[in-house]
């Protein structure tokens, strides 16, 4: 029996295969290069206010610390920022990194990794991405997105 690899699946594990710094450069062009045909998963939702709430709070921060915030989100580390983004949903996970390019775009976040450039591997996945119609690309995207950030604490704290 033959197994059918969705683009959400394709994304989980073209994401996975990268690190971290990788991925997040990755996710920095892919929303330069295709710039808005990629835009939150529902607009003017709850969960896109949530995902804007998150994004604010890391605008907050000084630059080294916005990079750290979205390399430990990217690798699942234990911290309240990426506490509270694993309790985010799918959609709001992928509204959540639309709203840092467009803080990344405007100046209000920087840039990650300042300065770096996509490996073969980075440059083979953005090819792929570019040649997926719209659905493709999200449903890619949300894969990528998806397992990233950590587990919400139980209790009060996220």
């Amino acid at each position: 029996m033959t197994e059918v690899v969705t683009s959400y699946d394709r994304g989980q594990e073209a994401f996975k295969s990268i690190d971290i710094n990788e991925q997040l450069t990755l996710l920095w062009v892919i929303y330069t290069k295709l710039g808005q045909s990629i835009t939150p998963a529902a607009p003017g939702a709850a969960s896109s206010e949530i995902a804007e709430s998150l994004c604010n709070q890391i605008k907050a921060l000084s630059q080294p610390e916005q990079i750290k915030a979205q390399q430990d989100i990217a690798s699942g580390t234990n911290t309240l920022f990426s506490r509270e983004y694993g309790s985010l949903g799918d959609d709001t996970k992928l509204a959540f990194w639309y709203y840092l390019g467009v803080g990344m775009e405007d100046g209000s976040i920087a840039p990650l990794p300042i300065g770096a450039e996509l490996s073969q591997a980075g440059k083979d996945l953005l090819a792929e991405l570019e040649a997926m119609d719209y659905g493709k690309q999200i449903s890619f995207l949300r894969g990528s997105v998806l397992l990233m950030g950590a587990e919400p604490a139980p209790g009060a704290e996220i």
